[in-house]
């Protein structure tokens, strides 16, 4: 355990370990480790904690077999917290949710009582989901509302038209431009995502499945 000599550990031996899901960033939960925890973490690649109210380690998963496959393990600046980059298999939460961040606070500080998926993924997400609200909920004047209403043809008019777009903007070479209409692509690609309930969660399964392969087939 040479490589935990440096970690600085509060009074109790003790550092936080945040847990994120390799392929979207969501942060899945917040454990405990010391060192014990950390080198069985590192050597089983499968996130072990130390429970506090227990007293004892403890594998994630290891009576729900939910368990936290290790990608990656980081160390904050100060050196007194860790970032380990996972797989979950089935459900982070003990309640059976997806990560333990599904209630969010207003602004007096109080827990909502309604579970969001806010927290999970990133602005992609975010954008989806208010596609699939759209869907649902049609809004006058909402652009997103009238591709909907303009059905199928039109959603998949719009993603052929931008991705002429990015091609233009990247053969005149402006970074800016690129940046834009690259935008309007994701935009109008999330539509079709959204047209056809295709989650990013399920793209990017299927990326993290080709990650580190080569992208050449073999020839029979």
């Amino acid at each position: 355990m040479n490589e935990t000599n440096r970690i600085t550990f509060d009074e109790q031996g003790l550092l936080p370990a945040i847990i994120q899901d390799w392929l979207d960033g969501t942060v899945l939960m917040l454990g405990y480790m010391n060192q014990e925890a950390i080198g069985k973490t590192l050597a089983t690649k499968s996130v072990h904690f130390w429970s506090r109210s227990r007293k004892k380690l403890w594998e994630k998963g290891e009576t729900s077999g939910h368990k936290l496959v290790v990608k990656e393990v980081f160390i904050d600046c100060d050196q007194d917290t860790i970032l380990v980059k996972a797989e979950p298999i089935g459900p982070t939460c003990h309640t059976g949710e997806r990560a333990c961040f599904f209630a969010k606070l207003d602004a007096q500080g109080r827990a909502s009582q309604e579970k969001t998926q806010e927290a999970f993924g990133g602005i992609l997400e975010g954008v989806l989901n208010t596609i699939r609200d759209r869907r649902l909920r049609p809004q006058s004047g909402s652009y997103t509302t009238k591709l909907f209403e303009g059905g199928h043809d039109k959603i998949l008019k719009k993603v052929a038209e931008e991705a002429g777009e990015v091609l233009i903007a990247a053969k005149g070479g402006k970074k800016d431009e690129i940046i834009y209409e690259v935008a309007d692509l994701f935009f109008h690609t999330l539509m079709v995502l959204g047209y056809h309930e295709v989650t990013l969660q399920e793209i990017y399964q299927e990326l993290g499945r080709r990650f580190g392969k080569s992208g050449l087939r073999q020839e029979q």
